[in-house]
């Protein structure tokens, strides 16, 4: 089986061998590989594959601990938005790095560091994540950004990869997408995105003239 170097980058971070296998053996070679979209997680499966040897796993939450430490290293995202303490049995994986170009991101998963007050994410990549998790509207304001900064700031304990901040802040955008009452005009899917201000002004401007022209031929 092939991985390329942004996935043999990522497994060479600070991961447990157990959690190599579960990638490796058991997830990887399930993903399409066009979109990196894994098959419906199975414990009873992946058990097998790390119990190869010596029954070492017999719980779900023992996989799950395997799954987080490949998220934490960028190796795996939920297709969906899942609770991190809840059962991942028959949730869907992407593997993002399966579809990207080392020469891309090689470099953003070495870089790792704290949150700072000057942090910007890396647009590419967001282009990149919306189109794997289905994001329609990946644009940002400054409001939003100044939001996840703040939220982290907090956190100085808190270290990633430029690609894992990148990551977590398309997954907060997609939550907020995805919110009840996240302003907006338009509903695409069960997405909720910002109808254009150029398209606003034209609507209102037609009203205004519609209006005024009634009032002239009165």
């Amino acid at each position: 089986m092939h991985f390329n170097k942004a996935e043999q980058t990522a497994l060479l971070q600070s991961l447990s061998n157990d959690a190599r296998i579960l990638y490796m053996l058991g997830i990887k070679p399930t993903a399409n590989d066009s979109t990196g979209i894994t098959s419906p997680l199975n414990y009873k499966s992946l058990l097998s594959i790390l119990n190869t040897k010596d029954e070492k796993f017999t719980l779900g939450r023992q996989v799950n601990s395997l799954i987080k430490e490949l998220l934490s290293v960028g190796l795996v995202t939920f297709q969906n938005e899942v609770e991190l303490n809840h059962s991942f049995n028959g949730k869907t994986l992407v593997l993002p790095l399966t579809t990207m170009k080392i020469d891309d991101y090689s470099k953003l998963h070495l870089n790792w560091h704290k949150m700072h007050i000057d942090w910007l994410p890396n647009e590419k990549l967001i282009a990149d994540l919306a189109k794997l998790l289905g994001i329609i509207d990946y644009d940002y304001n400054s409001s939003e950004l100044g939001d996840f900064i703040a939220y982290w700031l907090g956190r100085p304990e808190s270290q990633f990869s430029e690609y894992q901040w990148t990551q977590k802040f398309v997954f907060n955008l997609k939550k907020k997408r995805l919110a009840h009452g996240f302003k907006s005009v338009q509903k695409v899917g069960q997405q909720i995105v910002q109808t254009k201000a150029g398209i606003q002004a034209d609507d209102n401007a037609k009203n205004l003239v519609a209006k005024y022209s009634k009032k002239d031929s009165q």
